[in-house]
C-alpha cells in the first residue's frame, strides 16, 4: 500500500515540476522586459524633446548654442563642488568624473567633476557666469584641434608652449654635417651623425643593453639630436606672433670644432657666429623682445664659446660674449657658474628610447642587477693639471682592492670609448666616482645614472649648480658629495665613507637614480614618449618658463636679472646671492681649469 502511494506521489510531482518551471521562466522573462523598458525611459529617451518638458526654451537653447564654446564650468556655492556642462549637450548628458564614456575628445578639454545634486539655474544667472569665459570683442576661442598631435592624438594644450623655428641658411647647420670629416683632427665623425644624430645602432653586446634603443652616440652630438627632436615637437607654429619661444637651429659646437686644434685667426673662428647674429637681428622676430625669447643649443661646454681675448692663440670663439647673445638663452652640456645667459642640460647618452615600455623595461632590468663592487672609477689621470684629484682617487681605488673597480683611460687603448665596457663596470658598481676633469662636468655622470649607479661628486660645479631643470635640488637624494679638498689633503677614505652609508639609504638613493633615467635621456627623434618627460621636454619647459618670466619683467618694467653676474650660480640655484658654504669652490683664483 505504501509503495503504491509513494509511486503515485512521485508521478504527481513530476507533472507539477514542468508547470512550475514554465511559470518561473515566464516571470523572469517579463521582469527582464520591464527592466529594459525602464532603462530605456530613464537613460536613453530624451525627455527634453517632449513639449512642455524641455528645461530650456527653444530660443534660449539657440542662444546658448550660438555662444560657440565647448563647455562651461559652474560652481555650486552651497557645497563648493564643480560640474562641467557641455553647451552642445542636454542636461542628461552630464557625467561624473568616474564616467567619461559619453564624452567626446573635444568635451574632455575641460575637466569633469562629480555632482550629485545638480540643479538648473535660470538663464540670466547662467549668462552672468559665462561672461568672463566668453570671447571678448575681437577675440576667438582656441580651436581644440590645435591641441592634437600627429594621427589626431590628444596632447597637452599648446597655449603658452608654441615654438617658432628660424629657417636658417644651411651653412649654419646641414652644411656642417656634410663637412663631418673636418670636425675632428684625429678620427672621422661622420658615423656619429647617422640616425638623426644618434650614431650607429649599438645592438646588445654582452647582453648589457636592450635589443633596441641603444646607439653609439657621441658626447658632442647634442645640437643635432636636439634639432631633430624639435622637428617633432607637438607645438610648432609658423606664426611667430603666437610663439612663446623662438628656436635657433645653429650648430655652434660643430662650427667651432673645425678650428680648435690648429692655428686659425680669430676672424675665421668668429665668422659664422658674427654672421648668425647679423642674420637674426634683421628678422622681425628679434625686434619683439630684443632676442630675449630666442634660444639655441651648443653641443660643447660653455668655455668653447667664451674666448676672452682677441688673440689667435685664444681658445674657441666668442659666441656667448656677444652683446646680442647676452639676451638669448644658451643651452650647453656645461654652463658657466659666473654668467647669466647659459644653462646646462644633460650630455647625450647611449640610450634613446622610442616608447615608454623601453624606459620601464630598462629601469626594471636595473632594479634586478647584482652589484659586485662598492665603487668604481672610469677615467685617466691629469698630471699636468694643478689641483686635480684624479691621481688620489685612483690610488684609493687601487688600495680598496676588490671593493673598487677601475677602467683606466689611456690614449693607446680604446676601452673607455666602448659602450659595453663602460656600462658593464657602472652596472656592477653601487657608487660611481665623478671627479672633475678638463672642466667641471663629465658625460660619465649621465652614463652612471643610466646604469643605475649612484654618482659621487667632489665639486658642486659638476652637477648641483648645473642641471637645475633635470636633477633634484636636494642632491643628497640621489648622490654623495665628498669635498675635493678633503681627498687632496688625505682627510677622507672614500671606501670607509661609502661603506658606512646605511643599506636602506643606499637602496633609496639607487631607486632615485633609476627614476631619473628618463629625465636625463633624449628619446629617439623619430618617436615621442607618451607618459614620461625626457631631457628634451624638460629643457624646453625650462626655457619657456624663463622666457615667460623675462616677458613679464618687460611688461612690468622690472629686471629680475639685476644681480651680480659673478654669483649667478648662487642666484639660479638658491634664489639669493648671500654667503654660502660653497663659495670657496667657485673662487676663480682657486680654479685650475684652463678655461676659467
Amino acid at each position: 500500500m505504501r509503495r503504491r502511494f509513494s509511486k503515485k506521489r512521485d508521478q504527481e510531482e513530476k507533472m507539477e515540476n514542468p508547470i512550475s518551471t514554465r511559470h518561473r521562466n515566464k516571470f523572469w522573462f517579463v521582469f527582464f522586459l520591464l527592466f529594459v523598458f525602464w532603462y530605456f525611459l530613464l537613460y536613453e529617451f530624451d525627455w527634453s524633446s517632449l513639449p512642455g518638458l524641455s528645461l530650456v526654451s527653444p530660443d534660449q537653447e539657440n542662444h546658448l548654442q550660438s555662444l560657440d564654446s565647448s563647455s562651461i564650468l559652474r560652481k555650486n556655492v552651497s557645497n563648493d563642488r564643480n560640474v562641467t556642462i557641455p553647451l552642445n549637450h542636454s542636461p542628461r548628458n552630464i557625467v561624473s568624473r568616474n564616467d567619461t564614456s559619453g564624452i567626446s575628445g573635444r568635451d574632455m578639454n575641460v575637466s569633469t567633476y562629480t555632482e550629485t545634486d545638480y540643479e538648473i539655474r535660470d538663464l540670466e544667472e547662467l549668462q552672468k557666469e559665462l561672461e568672463p569665459q566668453l570671447p571678448q570683442e575681437g577675440e576667438e576661442f582656441d580651436d581644440d584641434d590645435d591641441d592634437r598631435g600627429e594621427n589626431g592624438r590628444k596632447t597637452k594644450p599648446c597655449n603658452g608652449r608654441y615654438i617658432y623655428v628660424h629657417d636658417l641658411p644651411t651653412r649654419y647647420n646641414d652644411d656642417l654635417i656634410n663637412q663631418c670629416k673636418l670636425l675632428n683632427k684625429w678620427f672621422n665623425m661622420c658615423p656619429y651623425f647617422g640616425n638623426l644624430g644618434l650614431g650607429q645602432r649599438l645592438g646588445n653586446p654582452q647582453r648589457r643593453f636592450l635589443s633596441s634603443g641603444w646607439y653609439t652616440t657621441h658626447q658632442f652630438a647634442l645640437e643635432v639630436i636636439f634639432h631633430n627632436r624639435m622637428k617633432q615637437y607637438e607645438c610648432l607654429t609658423n606664426d611667430s606672433s603666437k610663439a612663446a619661444g623662438v628656436f635657433v637651429p645653429y650648430y655652434p659646437g660643430l662650427d667651432i670644432a673645425r678650428y680648435l686644434w690648429d692655428h686659425y685667426n680669430t676672424s675665421v673662428k668668429d665668422y659664422d657666429t658674427m654672421g648668425l647674429v647679423k642674420w637674426l637681428k634683421e628678422k622681425p622676430e628679434w625686434n619683439r623682445m630684443g632676442g630675449r625669447d630666442h634660444f639655441l643649443v651648443t653641443g660643447r661646454i660653455t668655455w668653447d664659446f667664451r674666448r676672452a681675448v682677441d688673440e689667435d692663440s685664444g681658445w674657441g670663439n666668442k659666441l656667448m660674449l656677444l652683446p646680442e647673445s647676452q639676451n638669448m638663452t644658451m643651452l650647453s652640456i656645461e654652463s658657466s657658474p659666473w654668467n647669466k645667459n647659459d644653462f646646462a642640460i644633460p650630455y647625450p647618452t647611449y640610450f634613446h628610447p622610442s616608447n615608454d615600455d623601453q624606459v620601464l623595461q630598462w629601469q626594471n632590468k636595473l632594479r634586478k642587477q647584482k652589484k659586485k663592487a662598492l665603487f668604481c672609477f672610469i677615467g685617466g689621470t691629469r698630471p699636468s693639471m694643478k689641483g686635480s684629484i684624479r691621481g688620489e682617487i685612483m690610488e684609493q681605488c687601487n688600495a680598496a682592492k676588490r671593493k673598487c673597480k677601475m677602467l683606466e683611460c689611456i690614449d693607446s687603448k680604446e676601452n673607455c670609448v666602448k659602450p659595453a665596457n663602460v656600462m658593464k663596470l657602472f652596472q656592477s658598481s653601487v657608487f660611481c666616482l665623478q671627479p672633475p676633469g678638463d672642466s667641471f662636468t663629465r658625460r660619465s655622470t649621465f652614463d652612471s645614472i643610466l646604469a643605475g649607479c649612484i654618482p659621487v661628486f667632489f665639486h658642486p660645479g659638476s652637477a648641483y649648480v648645473q642641471y637645475l631643470w633635470h636633477l633634484p635640488r636636494n642632491y643628497k637624494k640621489y648622490s654623495v658629495f665628498i669635498s675635493q679638498e678633503d681627498v687632496k689633503n688625505k682627510k677622507v677614505s672614500i671606501e670607509r665613507l661609502l661603506s658606512r652609508i646605511p643599506k636602506n639609504k643606499v637602496l633609496s638613493m639607487r631607486e632615485e637614480v633609476i627614476k631619473l633615467i628618463p629625465k636625463v635621456t633624449y628619446a629617439d627623434p623619430k618617436s615621442r614618449l607618451e607618459t614620461v618627460e625626457d631631457a628634451f621636454d624638460l629643457a624646453v619647459k625650462g626655457v619657456l618658463q624663463r622666457v615667460e618670466g623675462l616677458r613679464r619683467d618687460m611688461k612690468e618694467g622690472r629686471n629680475s636679472s639685476d644681480f651680480d653676474e659673478e654669483k649667478s650660480w648662487k642666484y639660479y640655484t638658491f634664489g639669493k646671492t648671500a654667503e654660502h658654504e660653497w663659495d670657496d669652490f667657485f673662487d676663480r683664483t682657486r680654479i685650475s681649469f684652463q678655461y676659467t
